[in-house]
C-alpha cells in the first residue's frame, strides 16, 4: 500500500460504544499515547502484510443517534471504559469523526421505502469516500443487535439495508454483529456479482471467546460434555437491546454455534441474557459445564468473565478494518473464512480458536506475499 494513501471506516452503529472507543483508541494509539494491546493486526506476523496504518484511517458512519462523539467519550471515560484524560487529548480526531457521521434509519415514522433508504446510505458512503480522496472504504456494522427478520417479514432488516449500501458504494463490508447483514436471500445475487471481499457475523469479544479455547479441549481430551449453562448480565445500550427477546435470540444462536461446531452436539443448557442498567458497559458472564471424566466420575467446570464489551471490539475492529481494506486492495473478493478468529458466527472455516489463529496468520502471508 502506498504510504500517502487513506482508507475510509464507515462505522453502522457510529455513537455507539464500540465505535466511540474504536474513533478514540486509533487516534491514542497512533499518536503513541497507548499501547495497541488487543490489536492482533499490531503483532509481528501482521509487521509485513502490507496493511494500511493506524494514522492513515479516516471514520465516519451512520447513526440514529443524536450524541456528539466528544459527549460521548466523555461518557465512557467516566464508567471507566476509557482512561482519564483521554477524551481531551483526542478530541479533534472525535470532532472531525463526528461531522462525519450521518443520519441513519429506519426510524419510527420514516415512510422512505427500502430502495430509497439504501441509495442515500450509498450516497452517504460515496460522498465520503470521494470528499477525502480515499483510496477504499471499509463499512463495518457496529451497532446493537436486531431482531431475526420472519419469513415473511416485507421490508430487508435494518443491518441488511446498510450491507446493500455497502456493496453499492464498491466496499468491503463487515457485520461484527449477530443481526442479518448481507445474510438474506434478498442480497444473495448483488453478493455473488459484487466481487468484494466481505467477513463476519457476530464478533467474538468475551464469553463465547473462552468457550471456542474450552471446547476443543474437552474434545481433544475425550471428555463428554453433559451440559454448558450460561448466564450474561449487561447494561448500557446492548442490555437494552438484548432485553428483546427476539434479539437475544439472535444473540445466542452464534454461542451456541460454536459448541455445536466443535462438540458436535448442542449440549443441554441455556445462555440467558439479564439487563443490568447500573453495570453501564461492563459484563459479568457466567458458564456452568458439566462433563465426565474417566468411568463416569462426574465433574464441573465453572468459569467467570468480566469486562468491558467495547474494550474487547474495539481493537478487533480496527483489525478488521485493515484487514479488508488489504484484502481488497490484493484483489480479494467474496467471503474470507481465514477471518473466523473474530467470529461466532463466521463465513466458513474451523471452530477451534486455536485452528483459526493459525488460518489468520496464513493469511497474514497470503496478504504478505500478494502485489
Amino acid at each position: 500500500m502506498c504510504a500517502d494513501q487513506r482508507v475510509g471506516v464507515w462505522f453502522v452503529g457510529a455513537r455507539g460504544s464500540v465505535a466511540t472507543t474504536a474513533v478514540a483508541g486509533c487516534a491514542a494509539v497512533a499518536a503513541g499515547l497507548h499501547p495497541p494491546t488487543g490489536m492482533v493486526t499490531e503483532t509481528p506476523p501482521f509487521a509485513a502484510s502490507g496493511l494500511p496504518s493506524l494514522s492513515s484511517l479516516v471514520f465516519g458512519g451512520h447513526d440514529t443517534a443524536a450524541c456528539p462523539l466528544p459527549k460521548r467519550a466523555e461518557e465512557l471515560t467516566a464508567a471507566g471504559v476509557l482512561p482519564h484524560g483521554l477524551p481531551a487529548a483526542v478530541r479533534g480526531e472525535l470532532a472531525a469523526a463526528d461531522t462525519e457521521i450521518r443520519p441513519g434509519g429506519p426510524v419510527p415514522g420514516d415512510t422512505r421505502t427500502d430502495e430509497e433508504l439504501i441509495t442515500s446510505f450509498t450516497s452517504d458512503i460515496t460522498d465520503f469516500t470521494c470528499r477525502h480522496g480515499l483510496a477504499r472504504t471499509v463499512v463495518i456494522n457496529v451497532a446493537s443487535t436486531e431482531p431475526a427478520p420472519g419469513p415473511d417479514d416485507p421490508r430487508l432488516a435494518p443491518s441488511s439495508l446498510y450491507a446493500a449500501a455497502a456493496l453499492r458504494a464498491g466496499c468491503p463490508y463487515v457485520n461484527f454483529t449477530p443481526s442479518t447483514g448481507l445474510r438474506t436471500a434478498a442480497l444473495s445475487d448483488a453478493v455473488a456479482a459484487c466481487g468484494l471481499p466481505h467477513a463476519g457475523r457476530d464478533g467474538k469479544t468475551g464469553q463465547t471467546l473462552l468457550r471456542s479455547v474450552l471446547a476443543p479441549m474437552f474434545v481433544q481430551r475425550a471428555l463428554s460434555v453433559r451440559a454448558w449453562s450460561g448466564t450474561n448480565l449487561l447494561g448500557g445500550g446492548d442490555g437494552a437491546a438484548l432485553a428483546d427477546p427476539a434479539a437475544a435470540a439472535a444473540k445466542n444462536a452464534g454461542k451456541e454455534r460454536v459448541l455445536a461446531d466443535t462438540l458436535g452436539v448442542v449440549p443441554e443448557g441455556d445462555v440467558h441474557i439479564d439487563d443490568v442498567p447500573s453495570l453501564g458497559d461492563w459484563k459479568t458472564a457466567w458458564d456452568h459445564i458439566a462433563f465426565d471424566g474417566f468411568l463416569g466420575s462426574r465433574m464441573v467446570l465453572q468459569t467467570i468473565w468480566q469486562g468491558c464489551d467495547s474494550a474487547l471490539a474495539a481493537p478487533l475492529v480496527l483489525d478488521l478494518a485493515r484487514l479488508l481494506s488489504r484484502a481488497h486492495e490484493a484483489g480479494l473478493s467474496g467471503a474470507l473464512p481465514e477471518l473466523g478468529f473474530y467470529f461466532k458466527d463466521p463465513d466458513g472455516g474451523p471452530a477451534a480458536l486455536s485452528d483459526q489463529y493459525a488460518a489468520l496468520l496464513s493469511f497474514a502471508t497470503r496478504l504478505r506475499d500478494a502485489r
